[in-house]
């Protein structure tokens, strides 16, 4: 056995230090690692001979990157080149555009852990618009709420959480608390920074969807993007032009459902049926049939040689305290930072959930889920922490969202989907989520746990607990991390090996 380390990220600033200080080199680029691997699957050379041909031969190696993208279709070679990109000075409202890809990798800004200043951004279409005086006094009321929510959040939960407070370690983490409900009142155009790594596939869907896209930032954000990864790897950044598929079929599918579903407001707005009497913010709207059944099915036909037909035949036949033992012996060995085993991916809930956009905030970041959402609509209402109407500024607040629904209401008309930007992160939308039964055991640790911002940990035990009620053997240990020793000790009548970390308990 041989295993070579091939390549890393590198710093594009130290990358350029080093060929200032170097003879001039056209082998600096993540082509030549896509190209040799390319080569493996036909060449019977090392891959590291096969590499260090590739960076001898860097014109030809892109001539056959193209010519096996493009003419062969083999698209996985892309992903062995892998970039890294600061976004900065970008909206909350593209962020979550940028964070629907899910092979890739992110760290956001948190509203959570900073407290905000005031910057924002101008739309473009705003701007167009001549109605940038309304737009720009209304986020300014919201950025100055924001501020006067935070100075009086915060002694209200130094006091209420006194015992807490007696520990200045755990400051931060109350001052945590009053910037995470305060950032309620601001709204999506606030600036926010990501880190993004990415491999050239991913980045090539990323391109060619956003080229598609409405909003004139995200257009501009691709048009960035796509000049600085061509500069470096031109041989694997092909397919970016914006297609049919992508420009056109959610305006069909609109158009389709107009007359069955919604009618038609002013300057195009979609109208259809507001916030209906007794719809909860979180249903399950459906669920695998038997679902305990097919996983615990699943696990024989991984540990037995029998077909999975006769491993869903015999599992029917078992009592229900048999079945209760198999799905403890594939949890048995589970401390709290592990999650099942994958046969629990074969059975499915969808749940139909009505969440601000700062729970969305978080939420969007389970992306191993299928996740689908309606646009932000001020009829839904909002979400208003309880804190601010602890500390008696409920009606400032509503009468913050009083002024941007009606600033909304005004940019609709001539500004169409970059209205949105005014909307603050209590504004609400609806959201399809379909989770596997070992991805729902992921968002239960970490959004149940007591350091999980509150809305989202809301959320998360009201699916939990319909979970249980549709499958209760394989959800029988959903829970956050902080609860996880309790929970396994009520299961297996003793304790796990290893319990969380004391800021969990």
């Amino acid at each position: 056995m041989r295993v070579v380390l091939a390549g890393y990220n590198v710093d594009r600033e130290v990358i350029d230090d080093l060929k200032r200080h170097s003879p001039p080199r056209d082998d600096v680029t993540p082509e030549t690692l896509s190209a040799s691997y390319a080569r493996i699957s036909r060449d019977p050379r090392p891959a590291d001979e096969l590499r260090a041909i590739a960076r001898q031969e860097v014109e030809r190696v892109r001539r056959s990157n193209q010519a096996i993208i493009f003419k062969m279709g083999h698209h996985s070679v892309a992903e062995h080149a892998v970039f890294n990109f600061d976004i900065i000075g970008v909206s909350r409202l593209a962020l979550e555009e940028i964070e629907k890809f899910r092979l890739c990798s992110y760290t956001e800004k948190s509203q959570r852990y900073i407290k905000l200043g005031d910057d924002f951004i101008i739309p473009e279409e705003v701007r167009g618009a001549g109605l940038e005086l309304a737009y720009v006094r209304t986020i300014r009321a919201q950025n100055s709420l924001y501020h006067g929510l935070y100075e009086k959040l915060k002694p209200y939960l130094f006091n209420i959480y006194g015992e807490l407070a007696e520990n200045p370690k755990n400051h931060p983490v109350i001052e945590g608390w009053a910037k995470e409900d305060a950032r309620y009142s601001v709204s999506l155009a606030t600036e926010g920074q990501v880190g993004l790594t990415i491999n050239a596939r991913n980045l090539e869907l990323l391109l060619r969807r956003f080229a598609a896209k409405k909003l004139a930032e995200l257009r501009e954000l691709n048009n960035r993007i796509y000049s600085l990864a061509r500069e470096v790897a031109p041989s694997i950044i092909l397919f970016v032009e914006a297609t049919d598929f992508d420009v056109r079929t959610y305006d069909e599918l609109e158009k389709a459902a107009q007359p069955l579903f919604m009618e038609r407001g002013r300057a195009g707005e979609k109208r259809g049926p507001r916030r209906s009497a007794g719809e909860e913010d979180v249903t399950l709207a459906e669920a695998t049939a038997d679902g305990d059944d097919k996983i615990l099915a699943a696990l024989l036909h991984t540990s037995t040689a029998l077909p999975y037909s006769l491993c869903l035949r015999r599992v029917r036949w078992l009592t229900p305290a048999d079945k209760k033992e198999i799905i403890k012996t594939a949890l048995r060995h589970m401390e709290f930072y592990d999650f099942p085993p994958r046969e629990f991916e074969y059975a499915d809930l969808t749940f139909s959930l009505l969440v601000s956009a700062s729970c969305f905030a978080q939420l969007k970041r389970h992306r191993m889920a299928t996740l689908t959402a309606q646009d932000y609509e001020p009829a839904l209402g909002v979400t208003m922490p309880p804190t601010i109407e602890a500390i008696g500024a409920g009606r400032e607040f509503r009468e913050l969202i009083f002024r941007t629904n009606e600033t909304y209401a005004t940019l609709l008309p001539k500004t169409g989907p970059a209205a949105a930007y005014v909307l603050t992160n209590a504004h609400r939308r609806r959201v399809l989520l379909k989770v596997n039964i070992r991805e729902l055991y992921h968002i239960s640790r970490l959004r149940e746990d007591r350091t999980a911002q509150w809305e989202i940990r809301e959320i998360a035990g009201r699916m939990s607990n319909l979970a249980r009620k549709e499958m209760p053997l394989s959800c029988m240990l959903l829970g956050g991390k902080d609860r996880y020793p309790d929970l396994y000790q009520k299961v297996f009548g003793k304790p796990p090996k290893t319990t969380p970390p004391s800021y969990l308990k």
